[in-house]
């Protein structure tokens, strides 16, 4: 862990508006794990951003989280899941399966 993150978290306060690095170094989470959990509805951004800007999350929200046991088991759960699916996917292709895409999804 960096310093800057050891300092965000040795704070007495946290910032009221969070950025992905510091909701998942306070939720225990990688920061690459966070937008997996946006995408399924487990974590909401500030505002509205736009698909390619950077989120913000609120301090409040993060850390009832933190506390909710109920809902950091959903969310490892989530993450196990996708991680093994994405790993599935990419084992098939290493192995010359080709993955055939509906005619409806785009390419």
């Amino acid at each position: 862990m960096n310093n800057e993150l050891k300092e965000l978290l040795n704070l007495a306060r946290l910032p009221a508006r969070m950025n992905i690095v510091q909701v998942a170094a306070c939720l225990g989470f990688k920061p690459h794990d966070l937008p997996i959990l946006v995408a399924r509805g487990l974590l909401k951004p500030l505002g509205r951003p736009a698909p390619s800007s950077e989120k913000y999350f609120s301090r409040k929200k993060v850390l009832e989280l933190e506390d909710d046991e109920e809902w950091l088991s959903r969310a490892t759960a989530t993450l196990s899941q996708h991680w093994q699916a994405k790993n599935a996917r990419k084992s098939k292709r290493a192995n010359g399966v080709v993955i055939q895409m509906s005619a409806s999804a785009p390419r």
